[in-house]
């Protein structure tokens, strides 16, 4: 199994010259965070990343994790890692310097979370966990809450989990049914069963803390009477609390993430401090779930970089056939053009969501400072960030496989693994089908389409900036994004039409229309990417190479990727009928 290597060279133009750095507002105690600075943080997470948790990946999914009498172990190897990522400082990078964050923006701490993913993201899950629990306590905990349980959170010293699914609810939180008794001082006991709690036990910390999702005596049913509780599993005195893991999942992949069964009250019911009002907890978790989103679709881009490199590798050293020029040599497979275009539909793909997601970011960091427009951004990214990076992830780490052919099938060479870790990612954290859903009632039909034509029509303006460059491969990348743009406008127009005549109708188009959305919400990175290559080799700045390599690839994008959102646009006007008329 070949090595990983961040990319780094991607990550810094994308900041650099892409997003832009220059946008961040100013970190309180270090000023303007620049391009040298960025790199200072960025080089020794690459060494870590490469050196320390990537080698654990394979193994670590052979062996998984193991539920024993006193609770659940790691994979050999993850909690020596875990030493170092916590005594490095990386857990604490994007959180507030009041309970012991670095404060620095998203847009720094994104790619250094791709890289833990990428790594290993077995291993990368627990502090993306963690980092969704400090945001809920930060947000919504009383003061004495975040004293208590912030600053070794953001440490890392401690960990948290977030306890939402029970076995008869999935993704209807309106079915929970763990109980929560108030008692006379104040606390409440917990008592009720979760699943599928992603690192509900482990060995890497000296603590674990719990949000859990239940219900008051006399909360209302459904969605309404649904409060948020803190949940240690080592209270204040040391002592354990009522709540064990009482099984691991045996899943397709992620095998190295201990992903429990928890049962809250074997005894007595397990200790739990409401957080915030009751009956309120949906809407606190949710603070928690958008950046999660993000987060998960940052994922998604982690595993198609591991998935592309190892493919890179083996199609340069695996020696197979000969060109259809040259009948007397064997050749490296990467020789022929169709593996070739596979590399390139992996790596394009990649890129143009590894430039989205950053550019959600950026908004992230100026939401947080009151810009209202940038949050309206953030909200309409998100689903589109979070789905289209997960679908992207499961079709280039399958390719990854079909680049490697027979070999690609057998555990041994680790292409499988990539796969398997890649499919559970546009399920959690609100399936696919539901971001569809949030993109087209919530963030399209609710406004009328404002919000979304706002964004449309700055992708037009970058037409009108590619007008200006005399390059072929610039021309088909216009073109291209020119027709997916009135396709996807067109689909636009059609679900708000349709949402005052038959509401039925949007909601079975609403994952087309997602589609074709994210595909030219990558069309249009790659065309910025685009500018930005063309101005540094203007300048004679810059490493030509790379930055030709990138005209490339979006050109690549642009004839192979982009014309699929025709597709899906027709589909969003075309396909909703037989959906609705199916009998099953």
């Amino acid at each position: 199994m070949s090595d990983y290597t961040p990319p780094l060279e991607d990550m810094q133009f994308l900041l650099d010259h892409v997003i832009g750095l220059d946008k961040l507002p100013d970190h309180p105690d270090l000023g303007k965070i620049d391009s040298e600075m960025v790199d200072s943080i960025l080089q020794p997470a690459a060494k870590l990343a490469r050196d320390v948790i990537a080698p654990l990946n394979q193994p670590a999914d052979q062996k998984g994790a193991k539920l024993e009498k006193d609770g659940v172990r790691t994979a050999k190897g993850f909690k020596e890692a875990y030493v170092q990522y916590r005594d490095g400082g990386w857990n604490a990078v994007p959180f507030s310097a009041e309970h012991g964050g670095q404060n620095l923006p998203w847009l720094v701490a994104l790619p250094l979370q791709e890289m833990w993913q990428s790594a290993c993201m077995s291993f990368g899950l627990c502090p993306l966990l963690n980092q969704s629990v400090v945001e809920g306590i930060e947000a919504h905990g009383s003061e004495d809450q975040k004293n208590e349980y912030l600053e070794k959170l953001i440490s890392g010293e401690w960990t948290g989990t977030m306890n939402l699914t029970e076995p008869q609810s999935g993704s209807d939180l309106s079915e929970i049914r763990t109980k929560a008794e108030p008692q006379d001082d104040g606390s409440y006991k917990i008592t009720g069963q979760k699943i599928f709690i992603s690192y509900g036990d482990h060995d890497l910390a000296d603590n674990i803390i719990h949000l859990v999702l239940a219900r008051t005596p006399d909360a209302p049913e459904g969605v309404k009477g649904i409060s948020l509780f803190i949940v240690p599993k080592f209270l204040e005195d040391g002592t354990r609390n009522d709540v064990k893991p009482t099984g691991i999942e045996h899943k397709m992949g992620l095998h190295a993430s201990p992903t429990c069964t928890m049962q809250y009250g074997d005894k007595d019911g397990a200790t739990g401090y409401l957080v915030g009002a009751e009956n309120e907890g949906l809407k606190y978790m949710f603070t928690t779930m958008n950046n999660a989103r993000i987060a998960v679709g940052l994922q998604g881009i982690a595993v198609a970089e591991r998935a592309y490199q190892q493919a890179l590798t083996y199609a340069k050293e695996r020696v197979q056939g000969t060109t259809l020029t040259n009948k007397k040599e064997k050749v490296a497979i990467i020789e022929h053009p169709d593996v070739k275009r596979m590399l390139f539909s992996m790596k394009s793909q990649i890129e143009a969501l590894r430039a989205l997601t950053y550019e959600a970011a950026l908004n992230l960091d100026l939401a947080a400072q009151g810009d209202k427009e940038a949050q309206a951004r953030v909200d309409l990214l998100t689903p589109i960030v979070k789905a289209g990076a997960t679908d992207m992830a499961i079709d280039v780490t399958s390719t990854g496989i079909q680049v490697h052919g027979g070999m690609g099938f057998i555990e041994e060479t680790g292409a499988a693994q990539h796969f398997r870790d890649s499919r559970i990612l546009s399920i959690y954290e609100g399936t696919n089908g539901i971001q569809a859903l949030d993109l087209a009632f919530r963030k399209t039909i609710r406004d009328q389409g404002s919000t979304v034509r706002a964004y449309l029509s700055e992708i037009g303006g970058l037409l009108n900036d590619l007008d200006q460059i005399a390059d072929p491969r610039v021309l088909d990348i216009r073109h291209a994004l020119d027709s997916a743009l009135d396709h996807l406008t067109a689909a636009t127009n059609w679900m708000i039409d349709q949402s005052t005549k038959d509401i039925d109708a949007p909601a079975a188009s609403a994952k087309p229309y997602l589609e074709a959305f994210a595909l030219v919400a990558g069309g249009a990175m790659m065309a910025k990417s685009v500018l930005a290559a063309k101005q540094q080799l203007d300048y004679g700045q810059g490493d030509e190479a790379f930055l030709e390599d990138k005209i490339t690839t979006a050109q690549f994008y642009a004839t192979h990727i982009l014309p699929k959102a025709e597709s899906h646009a027709r589909t969003v006007q075309k396909g909703a009928d037989p959906v609705l008329k199916a009998n099953f």
